[in-house]
């Protein structure tokens, strides 16, 4: 449903988006994560048409974004971080304005209307002023306009922002639902939010896709810390030589004491394998802790390794990447 290849945006000097390439399956809902400034929010913004980009190609629902770009937005709804809303109008008047501008046929505009305000919990200020309601019902007035002429594809930023508890999960299992008819591609600084409504993850770092994965597979594959007493290099290496660990590294060393991080092979629980070389050598095992890697974790790795990499392949001097304010005023 989403096709991006080479996607590239550039401000002058400043690339914003880096040859981006992903691809999103019907039906999948996947989170797109990244520090302030690392693209994210152009990338969305080119893909419904609001920013052409510099270079590459982007489809989605088989439009491409520069040669159909009314086909692309017919196909796609799209809820921003700073939702734009007529102040002035009341909500049920401002969903029946959108509709009729979305092309929503005249027949199905009340029946869609009357979905979108009941799947978004906006019964109660429905014929409220817009202008008066709270940042949380704003939010959702946003949320129920993207999705008004059922779209095949959702691009949601931050949908959660400015909701209270109660709020956020109600929208989370909207959400969910949603993923069973349309595909969600939703862009949020939150980790829980994605842990919990997302298939898939796309991290983006200086401009660039950092990491790519489902997210059972980011969360897997557990970590042992060990603490022992003895030679570090002689622990590490009869560590690294057992059949079961894929890899050890010596974290900390200090006095004849040394603490490892070992990682096992295809999952394998390492922790009793390494605990008897351990002993086996004479040596004393003070701490032995699994760890599994959390999705904060994952991304805090993905985004340093991708500031590395994009600091030895700039030419000294280079400006750095702006964040979206910036991007805003270019």
């Amino acid at each position: 449903m989403i096709e991006v290849d080479r996607l590239t945006k550039r401000y002058g000097l400043i690339t914003a988006v880096d040859r981006v390439t992903f691809a999103v399956g019907r039906g999948e809902i996947v989170g797109l994560l990244g520090p302030n400034g690392a693209g994210k929010s152009t990338t969305m913004r080119i893909l419904t048409t609001y920013l052409p980009p510099t270079s590459g190609r982007a489809r989605l629902a088989g439009f491409d974004v520069l040669d159909n770009p009314l086909e692309v937005r017919r196909h796609v709804g799209y809820l921003p971080e700073n939702v734009p809303l007529y102040g002035e109008m009341r909500v049920r008047e401002y969903l029946r304005f959108r509709a009729r501008l979305k092309d929503v046929p005249r027949s199905r505009r009340s029946v869609a209307i009357d979905d979108v305000v009941e799947r978004c919990r906006l019964e109660e200020v429905e014929d409220r002023i817009i202008g008066q309601l709270s940042r949380g019902f704003r939010q959702r007035v946003g949320l129920a306009e993207s999705m008004l002429h059922d779209p095949d594809i959702l691009i949601l930023d931050e949908p959660t922002s400015g909701l209270d508890p109660l709020q956020v999960r109600e929208v989370r299992s909207l959400l969910r639902e949603l993923g069973d008819r349309h595909t969600l591609l939703l862009s949020t600084h939150t980790m829980s939010e994605v842990e919990a409504v997302c298939g898939r993850v796309i991290i983006i770092a200086s401009g660039r896709i950092a990491l790519d994965d489902r997210l059972e597979r980011l969360k897997t594959d557990p970590t042992v810390v060990i603490e022992a007493r003895g030679p570090a290099e002689a622990v590490r290496t009869a560590l690294a030589s057992e059949p079961t660990i894929a890899s050890a590294r010596i974290l900390a060393r200090e006095d004849g004491y040394v603490t490892l991080e070992v990682k096992a092979r295809d999952g394998v629980d390492a922790r009793e394998a390494a605990s008897a070389r351990i002993v086996q050598n004479g040596w004393g095992l003070l701490r032995l802790e699994q760890r599994r890697a959390t999705l904060e974790d994952r991304f805090v790795q993905a985004v340093s390794a991708a500031a590395l990499a994009a600091e030895n392949d700039s030419p000294a001097g280079s400006e750095p990447a702006p964040d979206d304010a910036e991007l805003e005023a270019v």
